[in-house]
């Protein structure tokens, strides 16, 4: 059952919302701030999240950062904001799509649908799902790694990273791509944060982290997995 988390500080639209949603079978949770929407997110882990940009504690914009910093759900934003670099602005921090309010409840839930959709695994990639090295094993399918018969622990922004480098194994993924992947496309120059976590997955995974063979920096360009 796809679970949807809606956030929204105006009671009348989260109940239209929530009676909708759950007459279509779906799992709904609610909050009417950010602060509560992060913690929700990260506690129950929604399949989509329907957002509004004008929370009383902080701005919509600023909950889209702080999702995309360890998830890739879709975000769908609703909003009253019309104006074009407002809308940019949104979808550049990482939503997925934007209403605009008022709305029709059928348009939002076809969009709704669709963001889903999109967000499903391609049944084509199926065909590598399992990739092994000398040291571990990345079950891409199961989102789980083992190493020495055991689960590596990762966290969401880990996994996320390593995800990206294993589908493209052997290839040049550039510092920019791997930021606007894992962080989000308003990412592009933070290239501290892929040091700190480029780190902390060979302190994980590789034999002698400080000699990877599987993590590979390509200075000032990017990183390469080879198995």
């Amino acid at each position: 059952m796809t679970r949807v988390l809606v956030v929204d500080d105006e009671p009348q639209i989260v109940r239209a919302l929530v009676i909708n949603l759950r007459a279509r079978a779906y799992e709904v949770d609610s909050a009417p701030d950010g602060a509560t929407a992060l913690a929700l997110a990260a506690q129950r882990q929604p399949d989509v999240v329907v957002l509004d940009l004008g929370l009383p504690d902080m701005d919509g914009v600023e909950v889209i950062r702080g999702l995309r910093g360890w998830t890739r759900v879709p975000i769908l934003v609703l909003s009253a904001r019309q104006t074009s670099d407002e809308k940019v602005g949104a979808l550049d921090a990482g939503a997925d799509d934007y209403v605009t309010k008022p709305f029709g409840m059928d348009e939002l839930l076809a969009r709704l649908r669709a963001a889903v959709r999109r967000a499903e695994p391609v049944r084509g990639d199926a065909e590598v799902v399992v990739v092994e090295t000398e040291d571990f094993t990345v079950d891409l399918a199961a989102k789980k790694v083992h190493r020495g018969g055991r689960d590596v622990r990762l966290t969401p922004t880990e996994w996320h990273l390593l995800e990206v480098l294993v589908r493209d194994a052997g290839r040049l993924v550039s510092q920019k791509r791997l930021l606007q992947e894992v962080w989000g496309p308003s990412y592009g120059t933070e290239t501290n944060y892929l040091r700190v976590y480029m780190a902390q997955l060979r302190r994980k995974l590789e034999a002698d982290p400080s000699h990877p063979r599987h993590f590979i920096t390509e200075p000032g360009m990017g990183y390469r997995f080879e198995r």
